[in-house]
């Protein structure tokens, strides 16, 4: 069998807040990206971690290997989830070793470890289904609105409305789908992300004229510490925005 003839299967278990993915066949330059959009993919509906067990997998090159810390690295922006590899082949801990990926990714010897010592930072998440309708950028603003007055961030609700409404507006206007719009807090970092059921990636064009619909992704790549476009496990696309951090407005008498 050659590299090229390379092929991972993922299989993902949604447990109580963790996802498990088992992980097996061989990772080879041709199933790098597999494996790399694959677990990304995953992560994008992920509850509370990510938990990759790679006891099943051999891995051709031990250079190979480092895809585990670019996905990790590529997590802690967007979903902002735990995420941690299993195995106890003396080999695999060998290769995360010497190339340093155990200081990216934790690493234990079986799941029941890993869902013990997973970290739990504080979450909220808010999710609301709109209709493919004009109304649904209204709703949405209404949405958000609440949810920022509840979770006591009004520092982040003037970005997270306009943010809410730019994404919402292209899944009306780009897609036939029902935008899911999902917000999300976690350790002060809020994030706004609106999924679909199209797989084609949202595109950021620049607005030629004033006159032109929309404020364009253009805008929210200015007011989004990072934002991106994530294809799903399930299918479709999730764009999101995770918002840079603002000094709460003082209180009366401060």
């Amino acid at each position: 069998m050659t590299g090229e003839d390379a092929v991972v299967r993922l299989v993902p278990e949604t447990r109580a807040g963790a996802t498990v993915v088992t992980v097996t066949g061989r990772l080879g330059h041709a199933s790098y990206p597999d494996l790399r959009d694959g677990l990304l993919k995953i992560a994008t509906d992920a509850p509370d971690s990510v938990i990759a067990d790679i006891g099943q997998l051999s891995i051709d090159e031990d250079r190979l290997a480092v895809v585990f810390a670019t996905i990790a690295m590529r997590i802690s922006d967007w979903p902002g989830v735990p995420f941690a590899l299993v195995s106890s082949r003396p080999e695999h801990l060998a290769v995360l070793k010497v190339r340093t990926i155990d200081r990216f990714v934790a690493v234990h010897p079986d799941v029941a470890t890993a869902e013990l010592e997973r970290d739990h930072p504080p979450r909220r998440r808010a999710v609301q289904l709109l209709m493919p309708s004009v109304h649904a950028s209204a709703l949405a603003r209404q949405f958000v609105t609440r949810v920022c007055a509840e979770w006591g961030v009004p520092e982040h609700s003037e970005d997270a409305l306009l943010i809410a409404t730019e994404l919402v507006e292209n899944t009306i206007r780009h897609t036939l789908s029902a935008p899911r719009l999902r917000l999300e807090l976690r350790r002060d970092v809020f994030t706004v992300a609106v999924g679909d059921d199209d797989p084609h990636p949202a595109v950021r064009h620049e607005r030629v004229h004033s006159s032109d619909p929309g404020l364009g992704l253009q805008m929210v790549a200015q007011i989004a510490r990072v934002w991106g476009c994530s294809r799903s496990w399930r299918g479709g696309k999730v764009v999101w925005a995770v918002l840079a951090r603002r000094r709460r407005p003082r209180a009366a008498g401060e």
